[in-house]
């Protein structure tokens, strides 16, 4: 039965006090979680006068806590009834969107409190977006309206306000946050990614589009109260939705489920954030989203901006730039310097605008840098080449109305890039960073000198960049390229050894060669000859020496009826005996497993000699060695062949100190889990759990149609996959992106923050 439009808002409510009664019951083990976080903090070892700070800290969050909490308790419990949170109580902070109305002084302090305020905002939109995303679409949809309303309790930016106001009414200094800054952002950004998804799940329960799927849920705290805290309080609720259970057996703590929301945040993630952008600007300026239509012609700047924009871009590379063909160190200008020269290039740029819409485009796009150029994991020699881009991207958004309509744009895919790339990089990469960071200061080289190319010239460096790396790490990248060389090795042979157990099959499909002497050709004898030609080379005596004992081996294992064949089969045999162990010593057969093979033989032979297998003609016999000597030119386009588990001999063989091949763990992967593992790109950073170890790996190399893929560490141990265990692996959450999103995406989430906050700064 169809919900009225009264049951609907009804349903909202509920949900807005299930989550506002969650949030009270959760907020003093929350609290307590905060207070142990500090003295974990104090307990470590510091410099004196950073460890008595700490020490200082626990003391007065020990004083103020109950204060801190029973603060927010009141503010949140406002809230109940009407699921908004006014900011009316004395020390409250202003909402930021209604102080542009006045220009009454605002004290320092409360400035300080707003920003901290708002990086907490930020800290749980990182963690909680695409939960807190499905929830607005539900309750959106519920109330008939496109936006929550700004001091609706579900957003983040409200609890954030109701934490840093309670926190100054307590009487906790803004030192002391700093100091727990890290403690702070964590538990509260679990705390509500908690709250979104149980509400989620309970709207989920009730038909609130339940065609957008209820994320897989990540590992809960220890102190969670959350469960219980929405349970209790939707049991309490009435109404024709309320039966149900809370829980809905989603807080399993299963393996499978700790990550697998990075593969939500992919293109399907990418394009909700920019569709979510471009919502918010329309409501301020809905010429702007026109120029979004299909079939929306390529704007023209404005001369004067077009004029700007040009000269911004030669002020800031001689800015920022080395002073000197002498110096190379460009890492010199700090942060805060380059953001205020781009802050000041900004106010210039948007001076000179003639619309409304270049304006707001200049906006966009300087929050977009903002965050790039605050993003800690970027070396900041590398952060350097990153603000160099901003004018040329600003003069493509300027230009090209899809650059903020589509994720594929070569600008945003090249930024995006650059960044996964350098991301991963510690004090001991220096070789590592300074050479991509010499091709990166190319790219943006180039990107400048043409500055009237548009995406033409990022799709170009961008594919040249691709061609970077996968040269970088097969020749230049100390720590891959012998795992590089070895993974092609890997593959080579592989290839080889399946092409051969192919053609091996259709000669002998109807020949009358007996079992083990069959398996032992298809099994093992396929990869002796493989390896012998991938390290000998393929028309090499070694291999053709490897191809005759094929034959000789059919021949000895066929029917013996004559005393002069038996004879010349007992000349043959230590010969025989001899290679085939050679071969297989060669291609890495543990001895233990050659003695079985040989008594397999062993007694495939003597059956020949009691005339109990088939007899071979001997012009079968010819026409066999005549087809083994030219075998290559029977073999399948190596593109063609599929290693997949299957058909794989024994990957495990070419495992040595350098190199380890993933032949078990994960779970079966869906397909989508195997076609994220032919998404994943070169150069990209990921945290590989396997055998006992977590650690940090790049992926340095895939091979054809992405069927192997080489991840390399910092200190140069290669680790191979096959295309379906690299897919069980991120199934398991065994191999986790070390980006949960692209750097572009979450600098579209931080802009779309501080514009959700003060839409109006897009006019200004």
């Amino acid at each position: 039965m169809a919900m009225t439009p009264a049951t609907q808002n009804a349903l909202a409510q509920q949900a807005r006090r299930a989550y506002v009664e969650g949030a009270l019951r959760g907020l003093p083990g929350l609290v307590q979680s905060v207070e142990r976080g500090a003295k974990s903090l104090a307990s470590q070892n510091a410099e004196p006068a950073v460890a008595m700070k700490r020490r200082d800290m626990v003391l007065d969050l020990q004083k103020a806590a109950p204060f801190w909490q029973q603060g927010m308790i009141s503010m949140l419990r406002s809230a109940i009834s009407s699921g908004m949170v006014s900011a009316s109580r004395p020390g409250d902070l202003p909402h930021p969107s209604n102080r542009g109305n006045n220009l009454s002084l605002v004290d320092d302090d409360t400035i300080e409190h707003e920003i901290l305020s708002s990086r907490l905002a930020l800290a749980m939109m990182d963690r909680a977006s695409w939960e807190f995303s499905d929830l607005r679409s539900r309750i959106s949809q519920l109330e008939k309206r496109e936006e929550l309303d700004p001091n609706d309790a579900l957003r983040p930016h409200v609890l954030a306000r109701i934490a840093t106001a309670s926190w100054r009414a307590a009487g906790l200094s803004l030192d002391t946050w700093r100091l727990l800054q890290t403690v702070l952002h964590d538990e509260f950004a679990q705390f509500v990614e908690e709250g979104y998804h149980e509400i989620n799940a309970w709207l989920i329960q009730r038909r609130v589009m339940p065609d957008v799927d209820l994320r897989p849920y990540i590992k809960r705290s220890a102190n969670s109260a959350w469960v219980g805290s929405v349970a209790s309080g939707v049991h309490s609720l009435s109404g024709a939705h309320s039966s149900g259970h809370g829980r809905m057996g989603v807080g399993e703590e299963t393996r499978l489920m700790t990550r697998a929301g990075a593969l939500a945040r992919g293109i399907d993630h990418a394009e909700a954030v920019l569709g979510r952008l471009n919502k918010l600007i329309g409501r301020q300026l809905p010429e702007f989203v026109a120029t979004q239509q299909a079939g929306a012609t390529a704007a023209v700047a404005s001369p004067a901006l077009r004029a700007a924009i040009s000269d911004a871009q030669q002020g800031i590379a001689r800015r920022l730039a080395p002073a000197g063909a002498a110096r190379t160190d460009v890492g010199a200008v700090s942060t805060p310097a380059m953001l205020e020269e781009l802050h000041q290039r900004k106010q210039a740029l948007k001076q000179a605008a003639a619309t409304p819409v270049e304006r707001a485009t200049i906006e966009i796009v300087a929050l977009l840098f903002q965050s790039i150029l605050t993003e800690e994991r970027i070396p900041a020699s590398v952060r350097v080449w990153f603000a160099r881009l901003q004018m040329p991207v600003l003069r493509v958004a300027v230009s090209e109305p899809d650059f903020f309509a589509t994720v594929d744009h070569p600008a945003r895919k090249l930024i995006d890039r650059m960044g996964a790339c350098v991301m991963g990089f510690d004090a001991t990469g220096r070789a590592v960073a300074d050479l991509l960071e010499k091709e990166i200061k190319r790219v943006v080289q180039v990107v400048e000198a043409y500055p009237d190319t548009g995406r033409r010239v990022f799709q170009t460096v961008l594919t040249e960049f691709e061609k970077f790396l996968e040269h970088y790490f097969k020749n230049q990248n100390e720590a891959s390229r012998k795992g590089v060389s070895l993974a092609q090795q890997v593959e080579q042979r592989e290839t080889l050894a399946i092409q051969y157990t192919i053609e091996l099959r259709k000669m002998l499909n109807e020949m009358p060669v007996q079992e083990g002497v069959r398996e032992f050709l298809f099994q093992v004898w396929a990869d002796v000859m493989a390896m012998t030609a991938v390290k000998a080379g393929i028309q090499s005596d070694q291999t053709k020496a490897m191809k005759r004992v094929a034959a000789d081996l059919i021949w000895s294992a066929s029917a013996k009826v004559s005393r002069e064949e038996r004879a010349e089969v007992i000349r043959r045999l230590p010969p025989l005996l001899k290679t085939l162990r050679e071969g297989m010593e060669n291609a890495g057969v543990p001895v233990d497993k050659q003695d079985e093979h040989i008594q397999r033989l062993n007694n495939s032979l003597a059956a020949a000699f009691t005339a109990k297998a088939a007899v071979i003609p001997h012009e079968r016999l010819e026409e066999l060695m005549g087809r083994l000597e030219t075998l290559e030119e029977l073999l399948p386009e190596a593109a063609d062949v599929e290693i997949d588990e299957s058909m794989v001999l024994d990957l495990s063989g070419h495992e040595s100190s350098e190199l380890e091949v993933v032949g078990e763990g994960g779970s079966m992967p869906t397909p989508a889990m195997v076609a994220w593992a032919r998404e994943l790109q070169v150069g990209s950073w990921y945290m590989l759990d396997y055998r006992n170890r977590n650690e940090a790996v790049q992926l340095a190399w895939q091979g054809l149609r992405k069927q192997l893929t080489l991840f390399v560490s910092p200190q140069g141990r290669g680790i191979l996959f096959q295309q379906h265990r690299l897919a069980a692996f991120l199934q398991a959450g065994l191999l986790v992106p070390a980006q949960d999103e692209s750097l572009t995406v979450k600098a579209t989430r931080s802009a779309l923050a501080k514009l959700d906050v003060d839409p109006a700064r897009l006019l200004n």
